[in-house]
């Protein structure tokens, strides 16, 4: 556990270090508030749990925006407080998966879930998640990260079989929109690993 003195010294520290899982924020600070603080964490980190601890109740509905598991109100229950940390751990076991991509020198944590492909052109891998993200790094070296839920399709994609809407002969439909081509022969085999896997 770590504590900071203010939402700039955690942000500079948030700079290097981004894996952080559950963070409890007071919402009035000096410099920095505790929601615009959530604004910047999410940014750059989805899956942490953000506790609120406010002396009023008055900021409830600003934590849909960066949503937020709880609101602790001041003076905080201990009981209470420990119920909401169990909950958040809970809530972190189910999505503890991530990928680590180091992007233009800093690390990100992606939760699987939010992969709906990813495809390699070149030297270069682009995981297609709540943003894009491009490395130098073969899809193989991912393929050996991933659960499941992933199918290897051909030589440039590796796909999200839960983010599947439609598979035709020669084209997969993803729920976003994309789509992509199946490659000759993988039709039969993707069927097969949705039923099986997704």
């Amino acid at each position: 556990m770590e504590k900071f003195t203010s939402g700039e010294s955690f942000l500079f520290k948030f700079s290097e270090q981004k894996d952080f899982d559950i963070l409890l924020l007071d919402i009035e600070m000096q410099g920095i508030d505790g929601v615009n603080l959530a604004k910047e964490i999410r940014k750059h980190n989805g899956y942490a749990e953000i506790i609120f601890i406010t002396g009023y109740s008055d900021y409830i509905s600003e934590g849909y925006e960066v949503n937020a598991l709880h609101y602790l109100l001041k003076p905080v229950n201990p009981n209470k407080l420990f119920e909401v940390l169990t909950k958040a751990k809970e809530r972190l076991k189910k999505n503890e998966k991530r990928l680590s991509v180091t992007e233009n020198g800093e690390m990100y944590l992606i939760p699987l879930y939010e992969i709906k492909y990813i495809e390699v052109i070149k030297n270069y891998v682009t995981i297609h998640a709540k943003r894009d993200f491009t490395v130098k790094k073969t899809l193989s070296e991912f393929e050996n990260e991933l659960d499941e839920r992933f199918y290897r399709m051909g030589r440039s994609f590796i796909i999200n079989l839960k983010e599947i809407e439609k598979v035709t002969k020669t084209e997969v439909f993803l729920s976003n929109g994309t789509s992509l081509p199946l490659p000759r022969g993988q039709y039969d085999n993707i069927n097969r690993a949705i039923i099986m896997r997704g």
